[in-house]
């Protein structure tokens, strides 16, 4: 299934994109933020950022026409500044970052993503990484896995979960995601497991989260991000669920505040350095979520440093 990027115009709308400018893609997928913002350029350049293997090849072929203009950089976002200073970039004129798992991530049986499929526990966006989803299950004490469960997943029945998970592993490895799907509706009451969503889908949400550290690596780049903008450069978020949310609009929040915490950034806090340009999410239209019901949890945030 190919991947449709969602808020796609909004997006590229809201960099207000000059043809000379610098931009990053830092979450490439399969290049349709990017393709979109490379075909507004003429002397300007995308760096793109991806640090799975598996979309490197296609979405490379699917820019090609864009071979002047669009760098790929085979890294976690989370490398950001360090990334591009190798390209000698040390501003830019906006940033986008599209925190949605790619389709062909949810459809590749073998990624081990969903609930939906059988496959090896695995979850992994960077297969190179050492933790999986497979690890996490297998060792995680009891305790760690329900905090886990309900922090990442907010999942009711979180405490359920983990105790059936350590019953189950005591007698032989928890190894496929099928089998982690029956212990979850096992650790389910009925009235649960006959409501509309399937039952597995906050855990495999926590699970997958925990796995590529998604939350710590947003915090992480938002700083970075907003320090590389130019005047009037912008920094565009799209989150698809309540803690990527959270995190970005406080984010914001700190930033475009005259004392804001020295952990998001170390500049001067005399004034504040930047705008928070929508004081309310951007949400797909009604259109889009009928054509794509992937992007129903979209928000799109966006932050400007002042000219």
């Amino acid at each position: 299934m190919e991947h449709i990027s969602v808020l796609k115009e909004e997006a590229i709308a809201a960099l207000k994109i000059h043809p000379s400018g610098i931009y990053v893609d830092g979450t490439l997928g399969g290049g349709g933020h990017a393709f979109a913002i490379c075909a507004q350029l003429k002397s300007g350049h995308v760096y793109g950022f991806d640090h799975d293997p598996f979309a490197h090849a296609e979405t490379s072929e699917k820019l090609k026409p864009f071979a002047d203009r669009f760098t790929l950089i085979k890294q976690n976002f989370v490398h950001l500044k360090e990334a591009l200073a190798a390209y000698d970039i040390t501003e830019v004129d906006g940033l986008l970052f599209d925190l949605g798992v790619s389709s062909y991530h949810f459809d590749d049986a073998q990624r081990g993503f969903s609930y939906r499929f059988d496959a090896r526990l695995d979850m992994r966006m960077n297969p190179d990484d050492t933790l999986d989803a497979y690890t996490i299950v297998n060792t995680y004490e009891e305790r760690a896995l329900w905090q886990l469960f309900f922090a990442y997943g907010e999942e009711p029945f979180a405490k359920s979960i983990a105790r059936n998970i350590v019953k189950a592993r005591q007698v032989n490895p928890i190894t496929t995601t099928f089998e982690l799907v029956d212990i979850i509706k096992q650790s389910m009451p009925q009235k649960r497991l006959r409501a509309k969503g399937h039952p597995a889908k906050q855990t495999f949400q926590a699970l997958r989260i925990a796995t590529n550290r998604e939350l710590d690596v947003l915090s992480a780049v938002i700083p970075q991000a907003a320090s590389l903008l130019k005047p009037g450069g912008r920094l565009v978020i799209i989150t698809f669920h309540s803690l990527e949310d959270r995190i970005v609009k406080q984010a914001f929040k700190a930033l475009s505040t005259v004392d804001h915490p020295d952990f998001l950034v170390t500049m001067p806090q005399t004034e504040a350095n930047f705008d928070v340009v929508t004081k309310k999410p951007i949400l797909p239209t009604e259109e889009e979520t009928a054509l794509n019901p992937r992007s129903a949890s979209a928000k799109m945030r966006i932050l400007q440093r002042p000219l």
